[in-house]
């Protein structure tokens, strides 16, 4: 079926020609994630979700923070060029990945787990599985064995071949970003508000270094002044900055809703989590959430399909890399 367009004269046609692209390039993205199903290596890597299972499961147990490491791994993989792997990309001497990347270096960790992964798969069934799909299902699979929601990942995702250091410094939102930009940055990628918030509920399990929330314990404000004494102990105003803190002092380990009732109590570890309850538009999504577990756990569940199928490699585009380290 043939479209024509007819534009008018002056500015208005230039808005049209701004949404008319616009509409295109959500088809395009529709078209891709369309090509993506839950049983896309049903009948090439019947084994696949077993073998990803059983190494994420091994290393949960050996070290629950595994849990977190693997679903921060996947947001900081999306976030940047969509859900491609190019976050695994080792640098080379004439290329540069994303791995020391402001919010990546000495944060995003996990590689060894998505390795050996790799290696189970590449000896089932050589070439088959992307090492995409084997981020998002990791994060799905390190979730629920922490006690949080399961919901179905969408496979079929192809490994991208490069990889942005700029886009992963700009990106990936940083710890002192305030509601508004929080907003955007997800707004940018699709993402609503409350997909924000759900999202952000992530950090009901994991760590940060004391690096990354000093001037909020030492300068901050909307911070509980027992909390703020009770970090300050562990992370002096000089030195320890690698010292690590969990983000949920309550049940660091379960995925449960304790830290949005913590944001209640002015007990956010960082200065972005604390942004989501400073009387503004998020305020009553935390109310929600901290009160109604079931909720968050539905609304989490469906964010991470939404982030898991930001701008997917289907089709011949990309490659399925045999070393995730590497292109092929």
């Amino acid at each position: 079926m043939a479209l024509t367009v007819q534009y008018a004269a002056g500015p208005s046609r230039n808005a049209f020609r701004f949404s008319y692209f616009q509409f295109i390039f959500s088809l395009l993205v529709g078209l891709s994630s369309a090509q993506l199903s839950p049983d896309f290596y049903s009948e090439t890597c019947p084994d696949a979700l077993s073998i990803i299972k059983t190494t994420v499961s091994a290393a949960v147990d050996s070290n629950p923070q595994m849990g977190a490491v693997m679903l921060r791994l996947h947001f900081h993989d999306c976030f940047v060029n969509g859900c491609d792997a190019s976050i695994l990309l080792d640098d080379t001497a004439n290329f540069t990945g994303e791995k020391t990347a402001g919010p990546n270096g000495n944060s995003v960790m996990g590689y060894d787990v998505i390795d050996s992964i790799k290696a189970g798969l590449e000896n089932s069934c050589p070439g088959v599985v992307s090492c995409a799909d084997i981020i998002s299902i990791a994060a799905r699979d390190s979730v629920v064995l922490l006690g949080g929601p399961s919901w179905s990942v969408l496979l079929g995702r192809r490994d991208s071949t490069t990889a942005s250091l700029t886009a992963a410094n700009t990106n990936i939102p940083g710890t002192n970003s305030n509601l508004n930009q929080l907003i955007s940055s997800f707004s940018n990628k699709g993402l609503s508000t409350r997909d924000l918030v759900a999202l952000s509920g992530s950090h009901t399990i994991g760590r940060a270094r004391c690096k990354l929330f000093r001037d909020r314990i030492y300068q901050g404000a909307n911070i509980n002044a027992s909390y703020a004494s009770f970090l300050q102990a562990k992370c002096p105003q000089s030195g320890g900055d690698n010292t690590f803190i969990p983000l949920d002092t309550t049940t660091p380990i379960s995925f449960d809703n304790a830290y949005f009732k913590n944001l209640k109590g002015q007990k956010g570890l960082l200065h972005s989590d604390q942004q989501l309850f400073i009387g503004g538009v998020t305020d009553s999504i935390v109310d929600t959430y901290s009160s109604d577990y079931s909720i968050f756990s539905r609304d989490f569940a469906n964010a991470m399909v939404k982030l898991s199928n930001l701008s997917p490699l289907t089709g011949r585009r990309g490659q399925i890399r045999k070393n995730c380290r590497k292109i092929n």
